[in-house]
């Protein structure tokens, strides 16, 4: 007790602070890690169910008929954009006003599978009205659960940076889509990433926030 009023610092389950910090970035990042490749299994599964995607037959090797670098590729990018988004909230003094509890990630995890749904099982008159309606969609989703400038345009970067590179990935053979429409892919896969980016973002969030009370009220007890 003498020595933890004298300012010298316990000992915990942690080394030090750093060590703490690092432990806890690495819980988030598995947990997001996960989260991707579960979305990935999931909605490639409504996607090749659909015959939007297809993949050449000695690259399927999953029971969920996806190529077998696609879940850890979908987890890689999961993590780092979920490590990402309150990184980024912290440098740019943008805090998430909205309403933040699990409940309302869980909704915004729903909202993007519902609208990767309508971009597979939905049929429209033609691919212009396919990606406006998902163009609304996705925007209807940041302004429902982010409305932060630094989220939009993360959401925006990351996807044209997703849709490039799954162009390139088309053009050298890896997989293909059907009736592309527009330089190989499906003009409304922009849509979809972004309305990924915003839901592994709030869900990055949360799992940040959840760090944070749990560091304030330790540090409250001490």
């Amino acid at each position: 007790m003498a020595e933890t009023v004298s300012g010298v610092t316990p000992r915990g389950p942690y080394i030090s602070a750093v060590t703490s910090r690092a432990l806890n970035l690495l819980m988030r990042a598995a947990l997001l890690f996960t989260v991707g490749v579960f979305l990935a299994l999931v909605l490639n599964l409504l996607q090749v169910q659909r015959n939007v995607t297809l993949f050449p037959p000695d690259v399927i090797s999953s029971i969920f008929s996806s190529a077998w670098w696609v879940p850890p590729c979908c987890g890689t990018a999961a993590a780092l954009i979920g490590l990402l988004y309150p990184c980024m909230d912290r440098r740019l003094g943008e805090p998430h006003n909205l309403k933040r509890e699990w409940s309302n990630v869980m909704r915004c995890v729903a909202v993007f599978v519902g609208i990767n749904h309508a971009s597979a099982k939905v049929d429209f008159v033609n691919n212009v009205q396919l990606s406006l309606t998902l163009a609304a969609l996705s925007v209807g989703l940041w302004w429902t659960f982010d409305r932060s400038r630094s989220g939009f345009g993360l959401g925006v970067i990351i996807a044209t940076l997703a849709t490039l590179a799954t162009q390139l990935l088309v053009y050298n053979g890896v997989f293909q889509y059907t009736s592309p429409d527009f330089l190989y892919i499906r003009s409304w896969l922009p849509c979809i990433f972004f309305a990924g980016v915003i839901t592994v973002g709030n869900i990055g969030r949360q799992l940040a926030l959840y760090e944070y009370k749990v560091s304030q009220e330790k540090s409250h007890q001490d």
